[in-house]
């Protein structure tokens, strides 16, 4: 917005000579205001440099303060996302006590959380522990695991999934539960009295120790839990023990060299090392004399 000024018109009394020239004058021969038909007025315009000078100053910090924000809150949702126990462990940790809060399978005999199982070994398992509830009534559920974090071994697992699934004496008297965890590659197997009675210690022992462990370690997940119920299911109808894996012995062959050998590599060591000294010590001697020869 411009404002046009000028020396003429301003108050006679501000300004006394023009007006009393101005009235000594014809009023043909006064001249037109000046305020209208001034050539070079004097404008005042507001400086648009300043103002746009100004705002970059302000915006910059501005900027920075909004990009801090978005840094801050992007950290904040990583550290959420690694830290969090909710987000990071909350599957092994729900699934663990799921298996519990479900309560045994009604159309099978097998919860595989750690899904490490094949549709052929659940199949062969409900085959062989519904035939042996329907002649001995004896129902046996095998659990699989990735890990533990609420319990510190398999056994006590066992037991507490024992206790919640069959909170009574003759609900859990000939009841058996068998668990393997994977992430730690060891078993347990625990039941009410009829069960462990109609077993025998020494083939519980037998299975925690063999079966379950040693293919476990290999990774033979699959032929562990079968192996193992079918000797259970061996025990409990007075059949011969089949009998578990053979343990392997990984003992490896000492990486340490005998005297013989160490005394020979050590005389052929000498040798090379004698020849790269000499070579070192001989061929710049030998150039040095080529060199000096020439001159």
């Amino acid at each position: 917005m411009e404002t046009i000024l000028s020396s003429h018109s301003l108050h006679p009394i501000l300004n006394p000579k023009a007006s009393i020239s101005k009235n000594l004058l014809l009023p043909s021969q006064q001249p037109r205001p000046a305020s209208l038909f001034l050539s070079k007025p004097i404008t005042c315009t507001p400086k648009k440099p300043t103002s746009q000078s100004v705002k970059p100053s302000l915006a910059e910090p501005r900027n920075w303060f909004v990009h801090a924000q978005q840094g801050l809150a992007a950290l904040a949702i990583s550290l959420a996302l690694n830290f969090s126990p909710v987000l990071y462990t909350g599957n092994a940790i729900a699934s663990e006590f799921d298996v519990i809060n479900e309560g045994p399978p009604k159309e099978s005999y097998v919860v595989d959380d750690a899904n490490v199982l094949s549709r052929v070994t659940k199949s062969d398992l409900k085959r062989l522990l519904s035939d042996l509830e329907s002649r001995k009534n004896f129902h046996i559920n095998f659990i699989t695991v990735r890990k533990l974090t609420s319990k510190a071994d398999a056994f006590e697992y066992a037991d507490q999934v024992l206790e919640r699934w069959y909170p009574t004496l003759e609900e859990g008297s000939n009841k058996g539960i068998v668990v393997l965890v994977t992430s730690q590659k060891e078993g347990a197997v625990t039941g009410g009295p009829a069960f462990v009675q109609a077993v025998g210690e020494n083939i519980l022992d037998a299975t925690v120790t063999e079966n379950l462990p040693v293919l476990a370690t290999e990774e033979k997940y699959n032929e562990a839990v079968y192996s193992s119920a079918k000797r259970l299911v061996a025990a409990i109808d007075g059949l011969p023990d089949p009998g578990g894996p053979q343990v392997k012995d990984n003992k490896r062959e000492s990486n340490f060299k005998s005297r013989e050998e160490t005394e020979e590599k050590r005389g052929q060591f000498s040798l090379v090392v004698g020849g790269l000294l000499v070579i070192a010590f001989v061929v710049p001697m030998a150039q040095y004399y080529a060199y000096v020869s020439k001159k």
